[in-house]
């Protein structure tokens, strides 16, 4: 059986997504994103953050804090029948503990138990597929380790994005993350690595922020900043959500 091949991102559709994001930082501002105190904070929020809301990471967040125990340092040092409880509220916590117990380990035997040895000294592909090994991580959760821990140009993909770049038909409904994600990088082709930091930053934090008011399962177009962006086949839009097989938000 041949392997279907991906959607190419065309030119026409990258142009249009990049209008999108424009229209979004002019409507909401820099969000200056991912709202965490320190980089493991953030590792500890892309794991805890994979299918469920923001309002229960935030809870486990404060659960690991007043432990003592949001830290490498802290997570190593705590059992993991005790990370299970702390993480409770944003569910999965046995599959999360383990995973976030993984990453410590990995962390202290490849990088000594530092975050900024992981940081990609060559390639970032190398990197990336040393994080998608482990478990729990899929590429989601290992894009945005790379943007907001490592400072590294990776494309975030998740389900708000699916929502829109679908909804106003810049991919077909069945465009899996590789094609999204090649679609939103060539919106920003061109621009040195440092420019593109900054713009998938706030372009996953703009599409979260326009997916929580507007681009639900159900959209909500009335007052969106984005609905003079919509194909004026307004019914395809309308059509019930399959399932997600990204990190399902709110």
């Amino acid at each position: 059986m041949k392997t279907a091949k991906p959607f190419p991102p065309s030119v026409r559709s990258a142009r249009r997504l990049r209008a999108i994001y424009e229209q979004l930082l002019s409507n909401y501002g820099p969000q200056q994103w991912w709202p965490a105190a320190t980089p493991f904070e953030v590792v500890l929020g892309a794991y805890l953050t994979q299918n469920t809301s923001w309002r229960a990471v935030e809870r486990s967040i404060l659960a690991l804090k007043a432990h003592g125990s949001l830290s490498v340092e802290g997570i190593r040092k705590l059992p993991e029948a005790a990370l299970r409880e702390l993480i409770r509220p944003s569910g999965y916590m046995l599959r999360k503990a383990a995973s976030i117990k993984a990453f410590v380990a990995f962390l202290d035997k490849e990088c000594d138990g530092s975050l900024d040895r992981l940081r990609p000294q060559a390639s970032t592909e190398d990197t990336r597929k040393k994080l998608v090994a482990l478990p729990g991580v899929g590429p989601e959760t290992a894009d945005a380790i790379l943007l907001y821990v490592l400072g590294q140009p990776a494309m975030v993909v998740d389900e708000y994005l699916r929502r829109v770049v679908t909804r106003h038909h810049l991919l077909p409904e069945t465009a899996n993350y590789s094609a999204i994600q090649a679609l939103a990088v060539r919106s920003f082709s061109g621009e040195k690595a440092e420019t593109r930091v900054q713009h998938y930053n706030e372009f996953h934090a703009l599409m979260v922020v326009v997916g929580k008011q507007h681009c639900g399962p159900k959209p909500k177009c009335g007052g969106c900043p984005l609905a003079r962006f919509l194909p004026h086949d307004r019914a395809a839009i309308s059509k019930p959500e399959r399932t997600p097989t990204l990190n399902k938000p709110d």
